[in-house]
């Protein structure tokens, strides 16, 4: 068997691979070591944080949203009262416990200063940390992977449970993109993982069959550690979403001890033009999904929740007003979700500008009072523990520093 046939064949599951087989071996040698881990979740689509974290307490956001503003706590379908002017969607009430615990933090009117409504370039600008500047290759997150290296280049320290690499972990450290655990294997019927091993354990090529021996050796140590059906702990009930599933292997891995720091979610389909709902319909039933799968996870990490952080993230948010389809467009401002042990929760933060028609974006939209790479950073730095002159390169033209930070961690 050459090369080029068993690369044509695709024989190995290693999807989105950004460096050599035989840095796989190496994953062992990061068992056991206890480190931070942050949890990226993209809602793609651009949510609407403005039904999603509910300003009950602002006039104008009843006048602007007739059929589909989500009532004030108390009602029926009303919002759940977190601090007496903002409130949850209802169907984020799984993630209140977090909010009374302290460990859900909201950052709201909080975004991109780049104006553009295009959902490519927002979550491009977004992944990339670079607003406005389509030319950067690396993602914020790879960034990170590069200037903070590990000692032992162990490519499951940065994991997303999506089909396809996303944009912020695109980039020269090493990263790996997996639907499920258990495809990262050898695909075929019964027996191919033992016929591919036999092959290249006779391969002409050395260096080849070299690299694919250490691959088959990393493949069997994650079979190891993760072998049998998974049982969550404390109660946690995943979603059977895609969604939950995804969450529910992320919290498998953590568990699993084999060196995971940066893991990556993502939750689709929350651009509702039409028919949106409030309390209920299309988008209620997305956040219940979203709430229920987070809720989940950070249950089952149990005491891991401690060195964790959940951080969720849209490109843009909503128009303030409702369109005559009983839906919302594209927007500007949205909401930020954190949780996680050494969040400071309990609070909405960022200067909150107001739905007023005067104070909006563009007339339209909720303005953005929060840069998004405030909150990346002081993740970075108080979480994951980047120095100051390191997060610079994380966030090229960004004035990294505890000015820009709002106390969040």
């Amino acid at each position: 068997m050459t090369r080029r046939v068993f690369i044509k064949a695709g024989g190995l599951a290693l999807v989105s691979l950004g460096f050599a087989p035989s840095f796989l071996a190496r994953t062992v040698e990061a068992a056991g070591r206890q480190r931070k881990l942050l949890i990226a979740i993209f809602q793609r689509g651009a949510v609407d944080g403005l039904n999603m974290i509910v300003p009950y307490g602002e006039a104008d956001y009843y006048r602007s949203r007739p059929s589909i503003a989500i009532a004030r706590p108390g009602a029926s379908g009303g919002a759940v009262d977190l601090d007496g002017f903002f409130g949850l969607h209802p169907r984020l009430s799984p993630l209140h416990p977090f909010w009374l615990d302290g460990s859900l933090a909201v950052v709201h009117a909080c975004g991109s200063h780049d104006g553009t409504r295009s959902h490519f370039d927002a979550q491009d600008y977004m992944e990339s940390a670079t607003p406005g500047v389509k030319s950067t290759r690396d993602g914020w997150i790879n960034r990170y992977l590069q200037v903070e290296p590990d000692a032992v280049a162990n490519p499951l320290r940065a994991v997303s449970l999506t089909r396809t690499m996303p944009r912020a972990l695109q980039g020269r450290a090493p990263t790996l993109a997996v639907g499920r655990v258990d495809e990262f294997g050898v695909r075929g019927g019964m027996g191919a993982g033992a016929s591919f091993e036999a092959a290249y354990a006779e391969a002409a090529d050395r260096v080849l069959g070299g690299t694919a021996s250490e691959a088959f050796d990393a493949m069997r140590t994650l079979r190891g550690a993760t072998r049998g059906r998974y049982q969550a702990a404390h109660g946690a009930d995943y979603p059977r979403s895609p969604f939950g599933q995804a969450l529910q292997e992320i919290a498998r891995l953590a568990k699993a001890d084999v060196g995971l720091e940066v893991a990556f979610a993502e939750s689709g389909q929350w651009d509702h033009h039409v028919n949106q709902g409030g309390a209920t319909g299309q988008m209620a039933n997305r956040l219940d999904d979203f709430a229920r799968g987070i809720a989940a996870l950070a249950r089952d990490l149990g005491e891991r929740l401690a060195d964790t952080v959940i951080l969720s993230m849209s490109e843009f948010g909503r128009a303030v007003s409702e369109n005559g389809n009983r839906g919302t467009d594209h927007g500007h401002g949205n909401a930020i979700l954190l949780i996680g042990g050494s969040v400071k929760g309990r609070r909405v933060y960022g200067p909150w500008p107001g739905l007023r028609p005067e104070a909006r974006f563009e007339g339209r939209d909720l303005a953005v009072t929060t840069d998004f790479r405030d909150v990346f950073a002081e993740v970075l730095v108080r979480h994951l523990g980047v120095d100051r002159d390191t997060g610079a390169q994380v966030f090229p033209s960004y004035g990294i520093g505890p000015r820009n930070f709002l106390g969040l961690l």
